[in-house]
């Protein structure tokens, strides 16, 4: 049976006794009914689980005590940051909850001109709490022991400025495919419109910033899916889900190798 995981932004030492704050006090006793006694796993974003047994259990609060920490999760051999257009309520959970657990590095929400959502002051602040939420709950179930960084929500044009690494742009017109670059070195960044696509003005801004613009295939897919394609391509070429036996990438810079047969010819546009 899968043990329960829990995260909690505490300080977490072995042989230690710990309160735990509200969120966890709900999750554990009024959700999983765990009673004293009851072990499950914490972790609090440092790379390893730590085992944690259950001594009071009641509504009010939580005591439990901290056991050995486990093997430390491997770095990632591909950090991925993922700069995806903000879109609608369950579209943008759904997105940022399967990029975690597609091994994303790092998400930035852009609102972008063609975007349905506007959000400002505390509906900003809450909703991005929200996606925090989110995140951390997509850590829980796949096991991942540090959780990814998620920026602010930021104008589109102002983070394309920033200046990323291998930056490229999720683009149906564009004539390369993922497998037909060379191996981007430790860090990839991808970019993905949000329900509307960029503009025009948008796209170009992207390129005259050094974006590269790739395809994924013959099909236009939501702005909810593109990621998803887009990193089990990235993870699969040149990430955690290559099984390389070293778990190391080689170094090269990130240009498109010219006559490479392409392996995936499935996915990913924007319009």
């Amino acid at each position: 049976m899968r043990q329960t995981r829990v995260h909690v932004d505490l300080p977490l030492a072995a042989g230690k006794d710990v309160s735990l704050p509200a969120p966890a006090v709900q999750h554990l006793v009024q959700v999983l009914r765990m009673r004293p006694g009851d072990d499950f796993i914490i972790f609090n974003g440092n790379g390893h689980d730590y085992s944690a047994t259950l001594l009071t259990a009641h509504r009010q609060g939580v005591l439990i005590r901290i056991g050995e920490p486990g093997e430390p999760e491997p770095a990632l051999p591909l950090g991925v940051h993922l700069g995806i257009g903000i879109s609608k309520g369950e579209r943008m959970d759904f997105s940022i909850q399967k990029a975690v657990e597609l091994g994303v590095a790092e998400v930035s929400p852009l609102f972008a001109g063609r975007g349905m959502v506007r959000l400002a002051g505390d509906r900003l602040a809450k909703r991005q709490e929200h996606w925090q939420s989110i995140l951390i709950a997509a850590c829980e179930q796949s096991g991942r022991r540090r959780l990814p960084r998620l920026n602010p929500a930021q104008d589109l044009d102002t983070w394309v400025a920033q200046g990323h690494p291998c930056p490229l742009l999720l683009d149906h017109r564009a004539s390369r495919s993922l497998p037909s670059l060379a191996p981007p070195g430790p860090a990839l960044t991808l970019l993905i419109g949000p329900e509307g696509g960029l503009a025009p003005a948008e796209r170009e801004r992207a390129y005259q910033s050094g974006f590269t613009g790739v395809r994924l295939g013959p099909r236009i897919l939501r702005t909810e899916t593109a990621p998803l394609a887009a990193l089990a391509i990235v993870q699969a070429l040149w990430g955690d889900l290559r099984d390389t036996g070293t778990g190391t990438i080689p170094p090269h810079h990130c240009i498109a190798e010219q006559g490479t047969t392409s392996l995936f010819n499935i996915a990913a546009p924007q319009t």
